[in-house]
């Protein structure tokens, strides 16, 4: 049953004023907006300061009896950290698979709300009162083994709705939703999905709107979320959503513009027209969108060079592109090939084909093959992105394939850097792009502009777990280990799988808690990961007797050997074993293990920056010298950490 009331009794934390008498929420004085629910969960979580509240126990506070599923905490807490401005969860915590912690410090009182709020108002007008908390920005920031460069792999499948919350980006600021297949034939989905990513790409090129990126906003597909939560959850200001419709030779589309602030219909368009016409009718949309923005003076950049659509106005061309990007989202990578294929065939001139075709090819030949196989998959890549520039020079898509070639098949770190600048440039609403940048900085040491592009991936896809896995590897790198550590929360938060331990055992053994490290990596669900991490974290333990029998059982695992010879090496770095170390990365070298990416943002192997033999075999493989890293070793982070401790 909802949880009882007290009259006249005040909570009240930093800015905050929760009034129990009243139902309301205040901030200085003024009243903040809650739905019932969402107010209960609050008000259920302040009675208990500082102590962790288990799901179960507040869902039998709130709803009683009554069977509803985690996703209903899950709205009532993103709609308290919107209203509490907790992006950072410096006032409400989550504790994964645990339950949640109210974090902020708590004065409960009887009396007259009016006055007790006029007070609090003139305390922070005139600077006498400071809120217990300061809101902090998240460089809210994948699974190494499961995506390719900065996002080229994208996640798969729906998303569950994330607690996350992300500030708001302002007026000028958009989400697309996935416009409903309208009769629901699967064969027809990619057509809906192709309109909608079709309008995020128009839309973003217009100077001054803020467009978040397909990855997150197709997270919404069905969803039962209201404008409102939708709208808190992506930080925009505004939603564009509607259904589409083919039947034979023509389509059917309906869209409308809504504000997120308050519900409101601002526009609604209806278009009936021959499947033949369907550029226009993209066209059409994205500008009577825009005007309905009163976004009537943006100009936009350089958007016929950047077009995805083909030179030849081919349709069926154009369909088989979306039917290859809808292939390539699921991971089927073979079948993404074969509809960019049938695209270039129908259309040879079409550059963006020819780019997503080498993308599908290069991730076949990383993730899907290896030896000879890779080599062919490599090999046809180059051949499809060389295509594509020649056809289109200026097109950043095409520049960013041939990085993520660059990287998967040459390991030239350099030239790779150089080409997803050039991306950037040249299509800068390519989150891809900067995501790419991000991984090819960090590889060559340049890790302050690394995160800064991460950042940038973020704000343009909020809801992509996997950017905040990869954020938290450069924020552990640069020693900054409790934003990382929130990072990994965030991202699990934003994805159905449990969190990678890989991280949050590294941020324990950077701050000397091996027994931390040892808990963490006992709770691996997958057996084989467990063994290594286990072994990992009994390396930085006294007990140098399990941490030799976990070594050997790890070395005899041809698995492992054959496999993941960098994570053997960082087994032997963490036993300072210089030697060991780098024979184990020549062998991921011969083996050109990806791994190899880490290797100048890897504090674990920068404990070797200065020695002769490390550095050399880094020159070798073409990669600045460790010495020039921006990135700090375990050494140096163990040494701040225990400075700040001790001051």
């Amino acid at each position: 049953m909802p949880v009882s009331s007290s009259d006249h009794e005040l909570f009240t934390f930093g800015q905050f004023t929760l009034d129990i008498d009243r139902g309301t929420l205040l901030r200085s004085g003024v009243e903040l907006k809650l739905r019932p629910k969402s107010y209960e969960v609050l008000r259920f979580l302040v009675a208990h300061p500082g102590r962790l509240i288990d799901k179960h126990e507040l869902l039998d506070a709130v709803w009683g009896h009554v069977i509803v599923t985690d996703g209903s905490i899950t709205q009532c807490l993103i709609d308290i950290r919107r209203a509490l401005d907790d992006a950072d969860q410096s006032i409400v915590r989550t504790i994964p698979r645990r339950g949640y912690i109210f974090e902020a410090a708590v004065d409960s009182q009887r009396g007259d709300a009016s006055a007790h709020i006029g007070t609090i108002a003139a305390g922070v007008s005139s600077g006498s009162a400071k809120p217990r908390w300061v809101r902090t920005v998240v460089w809210a920031l994948p699974l190494l083994a499961l995506l390719a460069f900065g996002g080229w792999k994208l996640w798969p499948g729906q998303q569950p709705a994330p607690t996350t919350v992300v500030a708001h980006t302002g007026e000028q600021s958009i989400a697309v939703m996935p416009l409903v297949n309208v009769g629901g034939d699967p064969e027809q989905q990619f057509f809906a999905d192709g309109l909608s990513e079709n309008l995020i790409d128009v839309l973003s090129k217009l100077d001054g709107l803020n467009v978040i990126g397909r990855i997150s906003s197709f997270q919404f597909r069905n969803s039962q979320d209201d404008s409102g939560a939708i709208g808190a959850k992506l930080g925009v200001a505004y939603l564009i959503s509607g259904s589409v419709q083919r039947a034979g030779d023509t389509v059917r589309i309906h869209t409308e513009l809504v504000s997120t602030t308050d519900g409101r219909t601002m526009w609604t368009g209806r278009y009936d027209r021959p499947y033949k016409d369907l550029f226009a009718l993209q066209d059409e949309i994205a500008m009577a969108i825009s005007n309905a923005l009163h976004k009537k003076l943006f100009s936009t950049r350089d958007a016929q060079s950047q077009d995805d659509r083909p030179p030849g106005g081919s349709i069926d061309a154009y369909n088989a592109y979306l039917q290859g990007l809808q292939k390539f989202y699921q991971q089927d990578l073979d079948k993404a090939a074969e509809y960019q294929q049938t695209a270039t065939r129908l259309d040879p001139g079409y550059a963006a084909a020819w780019a997503q075709l080498s993308v599908s090819w290069t991730s076949h030949g990383q993730y899907g093959a290896s030896g000879d196989d890779a080599k062919d998959y490599f090999r046809k890549s180059r051949a499809a992105v060389n295509r594509a520039l020649t056809l289109q020079p200026d097109l950043g898509l095409a520049h960013g394939a041939l990085a993520h070639l660059l990287l998967a098949a040459d390991f030239d770190w350099r030239n790779a850097v150089i080409e997803f600048r050039r991306g950037v440039q040249l299509a800068p609403d390519n989150g891809q792009n900067h995501g790419g940048l991000s991984r090819a900085l960090a590889a060559t040491g340049k890790l302050r502009e690394a995160i800064e592009q991460r950042q940038h991936f973020i704000s343009m896809e909020p809801l992509f777990a996997a950017n905040y896995f990869l954020a938290s590897d450069l924020l552990i790198a640069a020693g900054r280990l409790e934003e990382a550590e929130k990072s990994v929360h965030i991202g699990a938060e934003l994805q159905p799988r449990p969190a990678p331990a890989n991280q949050l055992i590294s941020i324990a053994i950077l701050r000397g808690d091996e027994k931390a490290a040892l808990n963490i990596a006992g709770q691996q669900l997958q057996p084989q990961w467990r063994a290594f991490e286990l072994a990992l974290a009994a390396q930085a333990g006294p007990d140098r007797d399990a941490a030799d029998t976990a070594l050997a059982k790890i070395i005899d695992d041809l698995v492992w050997t054959e496999a993941h010879p960098y994570q053997i090496a960082q087994i032997h770095a963490l036993r300072g074993d210089t030697d060991k170390t780098v024979q184990w990365l020549e062998r991921a070298w011969a083996l050109r293990d990806p791994e190899l990416h880490h290797l100048l943002y890897d504090p674990i192997l920068l404990h070797f920056r200065n020695t002769p033999r490390f550095v050399a075999f880094c020159t070798n493989i073409g990669l600045p010298s460790p010495k020039e890293s921006e990135a700090l070793s375990i050494d140096q982070i163990r040494a701040a950490t225990h400075h700040k401790t001790a001051g």
